[in-house]
């Protein structure tokens, strides 16, 4: 019997329902403990004070204070020991997972499989080619193309099934929500992997990805989308260091307002149950996939970005049409901003960097470090009594707050007030203020990078990129009737250094962390 096809719109736009919730009593609180034959690997930037009893870490950024039995624990899991089976010893792995301070290792079952869905419209040689690239894939059991109103649909039916798939045909274009949809319906499998047909899979690539799925928890799980080098064009190799799509080569837990906050759906593995009553939201041409990972997290599910699988992603043929997709990109924030109040801003940032950066342009560098100083000390005071060393330690803290978050939040405002920066390059007293926040993202991010680009093309190609991004901004909003994703927002007091949030441990026990 076929399956309903999950996301189908009201009139309103808004989905039918809500993802179906994941299996936990209390999700929020990480009430599933971590499935005891995974193995933890501690985030690259997670550091364990007071003998590991105190863990600095994850996005965004927080104190997790254990208990001795607690920190015994995470010494034999830096060891490569297993979760185990203990209560006790899942929940807190599934605290550090969630909080981002750890990341899960899931054990390789090679007997998991997974119906592979491509979504199409046309493109036969392109579907051709990742259809040769799934067959004989470790991990797909079937795979179904959609055709989404395809002009000649005859060729793309002829092409799907000398690749070996099952076709499902939509009489007109619907859009690839609604493609996807149709698919998930037509599936077999509990677990289904969308894939867009121009997409160049990697071997072994599927594997990894599916094994996060021994998780109860993991709703959606995605590989890391790399540009293709095998497009012409000087902009393809701009797009390689920085695809829109390309999360970045460090794995994450996926949620709002975190380091990794959404994942493309060019490449999604989803496990089907959780898209019953709410899949990709038909109304949205644009933001689909940001909309449903949020609404998965929403739900309970833990959403995993998992850098190791890669799926290669052709680059647009032209600089106009590279242009105008960056544009389209940015129309889709007015109207997730709609649909997920709150969660979508181009900067957040705490009032007292904010306030050190202000003085600090306006060239009164004492009154800066004053600013800090103060910062570090009123968090030293909420510290106190949680480590050993609360001074240096809120010193450090404060610091890599206000340092590290400089250039992202200048480049996040600039993507969100693109036209008025250019503005401000006309008034004398403005230009090197404007004319830095332009150029100064893309040169630090050059020479941290190092792209297979000059750096002056590199960063001509970095400013187009956002100025094309930010009349998108506007036009969605102007759309959308809203003003949130140009808004930035100033944090008075973070919950995760609030007292609450870094008061004493309890005694005994794997202590909660603040609240994420």
């Amino acid at each position: 019997m076929a399956r309903r096809s999950p996301g189908h719109p009201r009139p309103d736009g808004v989905p039918s329902s809500a993802p179906s919730s994941a299996p936990s009593s209390a999700p929020e609180a990480g009430a599933t403990p971590l499935p005891a034959r995974f193995t933890l690997a501690l985030d690259p930037d997670t550091e364990l004070i007071d003998g590991g009893r105190v863990v600095l870490g994850g996005s965004p950024l927080r104190l997790l204070r254990l208990s001795e039995e607690g920190a015994a624990l995470l010494g034999r899991w830096q060891g490569g020991q297993p979760v185990g089976d203990r209560r006790a010893a899942g929940l807190l792995a599934r605290r550090l997972v969630r909080a981002g301070a750890a990341h899960p290792r899931p054990p390789q079952d090679p007997d998991v499989r997974a119906t592979v869905v491509i979504p199409v419209r046309d493109r036969p040689e392109a579907l051709a080619r990742v259809l040769a690239d799934l067959a004989g894939e470790p991990g797909v059991a079937e795979v179904v193309v959609v055709d989404d109103g395809s002009a000649d649909p005859d060729r793309v039916v002829a092409v799907a099934r000398a690749g070996g798939a099952r076709v499902v045909r939509l009489a007109e274009n619907r859009g690839p929500s609604a493609a996807r949809n149709a698919g998930a319906a037509a599936a077999t499998t509990p677990l289904v992997v969308f894939v867009d047909s121009d997409c160049r899979a990697e071997p072994g690539w599927l594997l990894p990805l599916l094994a996060h799925f021994a998780d109860p928890l993991v709703g959606a799980a995605a590989p890391r989308i790399v540009a293709r080098t095998d497009v012409p064009g000087w902009w393809t190799r701009y797009e390689v260091a920085r695809s829109p799509l390309d999360r970045g080569d460090r794995e994450a837990p996926v949620r709002p307002r975190s380091r990794v906050p959404f994942v493309p759906s060019a490449a999604v593995a989803v496990r089907r149950d959780a898209l019953d009553g709410g899949g990709f939201d038909e109304a949205l041409r644009g933001g689909e996939d940001v909309d449903l990972v949020w609404r998965l997290v929403e739900a309970g599910w833990d959403v995993r970005y998992v850098p190791s699988a890669r799926v290669g992603h052709e680059p647009r043929a032209t600089l106009v049409e590279w242009a105008t997709r960056r544009a389209f990109y940015g129309a889709t924030a007015g109207p997730l901003a709609r649909r997920h109040p709150g969660q979508l801003m181009p900067a957040s940032v705490s009032a007292w960097s904010a306030t050190t950066w202000g003085l600090l342009a306006a060239r009164r560098p004492g009154w800066a470090v004053l600013s800090a100083g103060v910062a570090a000390g009123v968090l030293a005071r909420r510290l106190s009594g949680v480590v050993a060393e609360p001074v240096p330690l809120a010193g450090r803290i404060v610091a890599r707050g206000t340092v590290q978050a400089a250039l992202p939040t200048t480049e996040g405002l600039v993507r969100a007030w693109g036209p008025a920066v250019v503005a401000a390059l006309t008034v004398r007293r403005l230009r090197p203020y404007a004319l830095a926040a332009l150029v100064g993202p893309a040169l630090d991010e050059w020479r941290r990078t190092r792209p297979p680009l000059d750096p002056v093309r590199y960063t001509l190609a970095h400013v187009a990129d956002d100025l094309a991004y930010s009349v998108g901004v506007w036009a969605g909003c102007l759309r959308a009737r809203t003003l949130q994703p140009v808004i930035p927002e100033i944090v008075v007091r973070a919950r995760e250094w609030s007292r609450a949030g870094v008061g004493p441990a309890p005694p005994a026990g794997p202590a909660p962390g603040p609240p994420s």
